[in-house]
């Protein structure tokens, strides 16, 4: 009897995309460690302020550029990306304040400044074709592949370190200091690239590997959610009067977002009756979720008026409430047997330019119009 391999070799690429990756870890290790070669604080620039400004810029330029290596991006094309890149690290570190005294604005420009070279990123993937639809569907499948693998990767750095360590430790040698500066900061970093590096030579392997761990969290993390928002009727909580409370919401709502959008993403390649059913089941707590972030926010607003922080919460919010309006009308669509899987990509995906242009204001605009305060 002949047996057939169903399996897909793995591929490492050529030695310059090795030496790309090794280059690129070093420098981003390398930028991450300055505070370790240089006397802090400068001029009141505290170590504290080099890590808040620049923790998207370890990262993310590297991917960029491997994405304008790779996609074959024209001269000119490169050229607006690299130059978005240097604008934005210079306009980051002009934002006055340190580390004890910085404006609400210029926080929240610190905040979201790593989302803004994601959206950097995803142009660059898409070969700044804004029309690309189903470009932008493989950047999604790309992050979430990135994101999970980055994780498994880390763990599996973890369980080294601790291997490590605990080996010379059984012969009385403490190598923990030395193994953290010269190995663990270019591990965090590096994680991240190898992780990209894997998926550009091997993304049929990769995204096998999503799928399964979406499968197995997301119903979890659903009850957990269900769970969290029951427990939290029953205890008195409410994010009317806890700004705390309402803060955690917040970030809920994020984190319940997202796995929509890369649940909705996987629905192209499992249309089931469950799949489509758990979906709507998750884009219906999230739309929950909001509604409560929503109506916290906007109580806050008239019994206190209007903040930097309030404002931009509440465009966040009625935004992602907008998205998810829009999610559940091609969901029911689907369901209802008279509309299309396309249909509902479209939905997902033509609501990031708008994501897209917010992260410019709350980045860009937001701090000069209150004078960075």
């Amino acid at each position: 009897m002949q047996i057939v391999r169903t399996d897909t070799p793995i591929s490492w690429g050529s030695g310059s995309d090795l030496l790309f990756v090794a280059v690129g870890i070093l420098i981003a290790g390398t930028l991450a460690k300055l505070p370790m070669y240089v006397d802090f604080p400068i001029s009141g620039y505290t170590v504290g302020d080099y890590y808040t400004r620049h923790i998207g810029f370890f990262i993310l330029p590297v991917l960029i550029a491997f994405f304008c290596w790779k996609k074959s991006l024209s001269l000119g094309q490169t050229l607006v990306v690299v130059n978005a890149v240097l604008i934005s690290f210079a306009y980051i570190n002009y934002l006055p304040g340190t580390e004890k005294n910085y404006g609400d604005t210029v926080t929240l420009a610190f905040m979201h400044a790593p989302l803004f070279l994601w959206f950097l990123l995803g142009m660059t993937y898409v070969r700044m074709d804004f029309q690309a639809l189903t470009e932008r569907l493989e950047f999604l499948r790309y992050s979430s592949d990135l994101i999970v693998l980055s994780v498994l990767i880390l763990f599996a750095g973890l369980i080294l370190t601790w291997t490590t360590t605990a080996l010379f430790l059984t012969i009385n040698l403490n190598i923990f200091e030395f193994y953290y500066e010269h190995v663990v900061v270019y591990g965090l970093v590096g994680a991240s690239i190898v992780a990209n590096y894997i998926i550009s030579l091997n993304p049929t392997i990769v995204r096998k590997i999503s799928p399964l761990i979406a499968r197995i969290f997301s119903p979890l993390i659903l009850g957990t959610v269900v769970a969290y928002l029951i427990s939290a009727v029953y205890t008195g909580k409410d994010p009317y009067n806890d700004r705390e409370f309402l803060l955690v919401f917040n970030w809920l709502l994020m984190l319940v977002m997202a796995i929509v959008i890369f649940s909705i993403v996987e629905l192209r390649q499992n249309q089931s009756k469950w799949n489509l059913l758990f979906t709507t089941l998750l884009a219906v707590t999230t739309i929950v979720v909001d509604g409560v972030a929503l109506s916290g926010i906007a109580y806050r607003i008239m019994e206190w008026g209007f903040t930097p922080n309030r404002i931009v919460v509440l465009g966040e919010n009625v935004l992602i409430l907008t998205h998810l309006i829009l999610i559940m009308t091609g969901l029911a669509k689907l369901i209802r047997q008279n509309g299309s899987i396309q249909s509902l990509d479209s939905a997902v995906l033509g609501y990031f330019p708008i994501y897209g242009v917010w992260t410019v204001f709350v980045v860009f605009i937001f701090p000069m119009v209150h004078g960075f305060k």
